[in-house]
């Protein structure tokens, strides 16, 4: 028979059966049991810690149960430390069966409170595994472990340690964890609305732009042209001298090159992606303009040139065009300095012109054109100064770094300021703080916990009380008489105060029914104590004992 071939094999629908057998495979079962990632740190973080604990449970368990089955004790201790990431619900529930057997496992009863507390993040389970744990502890602890006491004393001790031990921690882990979500999906929300509140920055911004550019393009456009066919008209005219026709070509360049100025300030306003025009190339075409225009200008390079960014080029373009524009608005006719030198860190741009022949005061600037260079300055990490010279000339002077980005921010705040964006508006989910929740479980358990002592404490003196016969009484009763006249006169005694000295003391008589109590003599030594012991048999008492007893 041919074998099918493998796609063959592959192809048809997938059973119904087939993700949870993927999911029962040994594969899936250890992943599940043990999740990971386990890297060094993990593999040491657990490691560490459950060496620890089991060896600190086979010192607890050592004198009760010898040194190898406090070994064993141990070892399956630390295996339930590891396997508690995978599966807290069971380590939770074999940790209390171990802690109500053997009070060894109450330091694993601990980590597994923690651990159960932290990674159980549905309530109704966690609240399940507790149920299911403590029903699993007191019985272990009332039927291994009595101790001598009642049943209610022993089922109030489990329970009371259990909410010490298990529950307690479970509450404080839980609060651990979900103060670290909270603080999680906070940082996640505040990420969230700085990149919608820099994506609103950057719309408006871009809404703000369109409007200027169609501004300048309706007004100076309109105008520019006009300028320009008139100078044109004007360059035709048979009127003119020739000295007057190279003044009116003069400003028809003039008008053309504001006008191809205009369109790249409109296009890069337009489009916020375009890179900025008129970078460090274009200052000796300034100054050749200048030049045509009947000034002196001299450009000076010095240093090896090197690549600059497009918005520090472009800024460097505009100090030396303002510095032209007042060299001519405030000192016409003056030679003036245009110098480029590349420094190691920076570029630096120097416009200097000789003192203003006409008299103080006869040009007026606004002053903008200044200001709005040292912010332009200021955005790309650089500085702009600007001063009178000692021979009553003006300097204009700026230092910018080659890559021109700036402090991290500076540009997106610049704008958020400009545009004056309202705050963000507070959360209107009011959200519940973890901690009051753990408080409330916290608060509860202690309150659980205050009251049970306070019912212990009550119970420990009622206990001493029933367990008391004076001396007296204990001497005046003589041997042979009738039990049922004995018996009025004794206390009801008390497991609790008298199970560890029962073993002790002269052998009782054979077949006899004994009663244990304690004298309260306080002049006994300490850590003794007077046990009295009255035997029953056939209806007499048979036998009286008084002797001391380790307390």
């Amino acid at each position: 028979m041919r074998s099918k071939p493998k796609d063959a094999l592959r192809a048809g629908p997938v059973p119904a059966w087939w993700p949870a057998a993927q999911a029962a495979t040994p594969r899936a079962l250890l992943r599940r049991v043990l999740p990971g990632p386990w890297r060094v740190r993990a593999v040491l973080s657990e490691t560490v810690p459950a060496v620890l604990l089991g060896g600190l449970v086979g010192v607890l368990g050592v004198d009760d149960h010898g040194p190898w089955a406090a070994a064993g004790a141990g070892l399956a201790a630390a295996l339930l430390y590891v396997l508690r990431r995978g599966l807290p619900a069971v380590v939770l529930v074999f940790a209390g069966a171990g802690a109500g057997a053997d009070g060894a496992f109450l330091p694993l009863l601990v980590a597994a409170g923690w651990s159960a507390g932290r990674r159980i993040a549905s309530p109704a389970t966690l609240t399940t595994a507790f149920t299911v744990a403590l029903a699993v502890t007191v019985p272990a602890s009332a039927w291994l472990d009595p101790g001598g006491v009642s049943l209610t004393t022993n089922l109030v001790v489990s329970a009371v340690g259990f909410l010490l031990l298990a529950v307690l921690p479970a509450v404080i882990g839980r609060y651990r964890a979900q103060r670290r979500a909270l603080l999680t999906a906070l940082r996640e929300r505040n990420d969230q609305l700085l990149r919608e509140r820099e994506m609103i920055a950057r719309q408006a911004r871009l809404r703000e732009r369109q409007r200027i550019a169609q501004d300048m393009h309706d007004s100076l456009g309109h105008r520019l042209a006009l300028i320009s066919v008139h100078t044109g008209a004007l360059e035709v005219d048979r009127t003119l001298t020739d000295r007057q026709r190279e003044a009116v070509a003069v400003l028809r360049e003039a008008a053309a090159g504001a006008m191809r100025e205009l369109r790249e300030v409109v296009l890069l306003l337009r489009d916020d992606a375009v890179t900025e025009t008129g970078g460090v190339e274009g200052v000796d075409r300034l100054a050749a303009e200048s030049r045509a225009a009947g000034v002196d200008v001299i450009v000076h390079h010095g240093g090896e040139p090197r690549p600059v960014t497009a918005p520090a080029g472009h800024a460097a373009y505009r100090i030396v065009q303002e510095g032209l524009t007042n060299a001519h608005k405030h000192a016409p006719g003056t030679p003036i300095a245009v110098a480029l030198r590349w420094e190691p860190d920076a570029l630096l741009v120097e416009v200097v012109n000789g003192p203003a022949p006409l008299p103080e005061g006869a040009a007026i600037g606004s002053g903008q054109g200044l200001t709005g260079l040292r912010e332009r300055a200021r955005l790309l990490g650089g500085i702009v100064h600007a001063a009178p010279t000692s021979d009553g000339g003006f300097r204009l002077a700026g230092v910018l770094p080659y890559d021109g980005a700036g402090p991290p921010g500076v540009l997106e705040q610049a704008a958020e300021t400009d545009l004056l964006l309202p705050p963000m508006p507070p959360d209107p989910g009011a959200r519940r703080s973890p901690a009051i929740g753990c408080a409330l479980g916290a608060g509860l358990v202690l309150l659980i916990t205050i009251g049970a002592l306070t019912w212990g404490g009550f119970a420990f003196v009622r206990s001493v009380h029933n367990a008391t016969l004076s001396r007296a009484a204990f001497d005046a009763m003589p041997l042979g008489a009738p039990e049922a006249e004995i018996r009025p006169q004794l206390p009801p005694g008390s497991n609790l105060m008298t199970a560890d000295y029962r073993a002790s003391g002269p052998p009782a008589p054979a077949d006899a029914s004994c009663e244990w109590f304690i004298s309260g003599d306080e002049n006994a030594p300490l850590q003794t104590e007077t046990v009295l012991r009255l035997c029953f048999r056939g209806g007499r008492l048979v036998d009286k004992q008084h002797y001391a007893a380790g307390g």
